[in-house]
């Protein structure tokens, strides 16, 4: 849920509260600051909270902005005067927080962070669009049902730090984005970032899912990589024990996370009762399908078409897999996460866990970390753990506590100036979550005085592994 503050007075504050009640979804949480009786209605949704007092005063406006993290502010006010004041007392307190205002005057005000919404344009848009031959927005052109929406990138959402060219667009597609009130040109290049304003068309009950999808803040993974899980076992490379545990550990992640359907490629099958029992414990399972290649086709000519042919957003390798580097690496460039099995069974983890190598790729994973760690329903901590300070971590740090309090979830901060390789052999029943970088899979002789925890973290064959996707320059 979002928690919005709307400050509101007059008669179209009053107005506006009675359509946000029958507007009502119950998807929000709204903090209502009024100055007059008239602006209450009768009956209160439970999401509903109301405050009386000027909203000018600091002092108090301040009790209600400490009382919880809010997403967005609405002001709707009568006078001038009592806008400025306002937001310049939410500006003191709140820099960055996203401010739309009721504006009949033409207020000039320098904020990155501030919408205004003007009645006397919205009456002339109106009454402009009744007369012929005249070009209007978007809702009335095309077939008039909804083709063309809007939608902004909140902070937090899974969509956030994604080229444009690595999100699926079935059936719709990104052809406008705004950033900083500037028009963009979309390129498949051009990374989403927190508060963009794309604009997307196609049919308009898949522009409705997407919408979903896009402002959620969780429950979306493997989203927005792709819907499916996919799983490839070689029982050449692989023993009996190593594909039939793979299995198992695919089935229960399948369980655990929003994807719709885990496919399974079994290649070079080595004997009758081994492919027995791996496909006895698929048939048990509902959403599972089956392909055997008995052609031995390749890992890296089967993964790369079976992944753009079933739409998979997550694939699930052991350690002895990867050992087919270059097909790995065009995984890289694909930006699909991979889920690298360890000797724990995922079913006993406790902890998703971070350590800390560099601000720019975590800072990228982060919302992956929250929407995980829910799905699977483990703690999350983070591991400031570097032999040598890393710069700018104490605002990605707190970028990850406002994250934690958009998900409504706890995180255990470690800071520690330690080995953090020695710290993470410390742990059990982990998770571990990091960046997937070409370097992973590039030949390396052993460093014992290496600093890079991801390299390290990523040889160690014991803990599960998470590999999200990053943007690397």
């Amino acid at each position: 849920m979002k928690h919005i503050l709307v400050i509101v007075d007059g008669i179209v504050g009053n107005k506006l509260i009675h359509r946000m009640i029958d507007a009502n979804t119950g998807d929000n949480i709204y903090d209502v600051v009024y100055t007059n009786d008239h602006i209450v209605p009768k009956v209160i949704p439970s999401n509903f909270t109301f405050y009386r007092f000027d909203p000018t005063s600091a002092s108090k406006l301040e009790i209600v902005l400490d009382k919880d993290i809010h997403t967005d502010v609405l002001i709707v006010l009568t006078t001038k005067d009592e806008t400025i004041n306002t937001l310049k007392n939410i500006r003191e307190k709140k820099k960055n927080l996203n401010v739309t205002i009721y504006d009949n005057w033409n207020i000039q005000i320098s904020d990155n962070y501030l919408s205004r919404y003007s009645g006397v344009d919205v009456l002339a848009n109106g009454l402009l669009e009744k007369l012929p031959n005249i070009p209007v927005v978007a809702q009335n052109i095309g077939l008039r049902l909804g083709e063309i929406m809007e939608i902004k990138i909140p902070f937090g959402s899974t969509y956030a730090y994604r080229y444009i060219g690595s999100i699926e667009q079935k059936d719709w597609k990104i052809f406008g984005l705004y950033r900083n009130n500037q028009l963009v040109t979309v390129k498949p290049t051009i990374i989403l970032k927190p508060n963009d304003v794309i604009l997307i068309i196609g049919k308009p009950n898949i522009l409705m899912q997407v919408y979903s999808a896009m402002t959620k803040t969780h429950g979306q993974f493997p989203m927005p990589f792709g819907k499916n899980t996919y799983l490839y076992i070689d029982l050449y490379v692989q023993s009996e024990s190593e594909a039939y545990n793979s299995l198992k550990e695919a089935i229960y992640l399948h369980s655990k996370i929003k994807d719709k359907k885990l496919y399974v490629t079994i290649t070079r099958p080595t004997n009758v009762p081994i492919m027995n029992k791996l496909k006895k414990l698929i048939y048990e399972n509902e959403n599972i399908s089956l392909t055997i290649d008995y052609h031995n086709r390749g890992f890296r000519n089967i993964v790369k078409k079976e992944v753009k042919r079933y739409n998979v957003g997550l694939i699930i390798l052991t350690h002895s897999l990867l050992q087919f580097r270059e097909a790995i690496r065009d995984l890289v460039d694909m930006q699909i996460p991979i889920y690298k099995i360890g000797k724990s069974k995922l079913s006993k983890t406790k902890d998703t866990l971070i350590v800390v190598n560099d601000t720019k790729s975590y800072e990228q994973i982060a919302p992956i970390i929250f929407d995980v760690s829910e799905q699977l329903n483990t703690n999350i901590k983070l591991y400031n753990v570097a032999p040598i300070k890393i710069e700018k971590v104490d605002e990605l740090i707190e970028h990850v506590e406002n994250l934690a309090k958009i998900f409504n979830q706890n995180i255990e901060i470690v800071n520690k100036m330690k080995n953090p390789i020695r710290e993470l052999k410390k742990e059990e029943e982990i998770l571990q979550i990091l960046p997937f970088k070409k370097a992973m899979f590039d030949k390396r002789l052993v460093n014992f005085f290496s600093t890079n925890s991801d390299l390290l973290s990523f040889d160690m064959p014991d803990f599960n592994q998470l590999l999200i996707p990053i943007i690397e320059e």
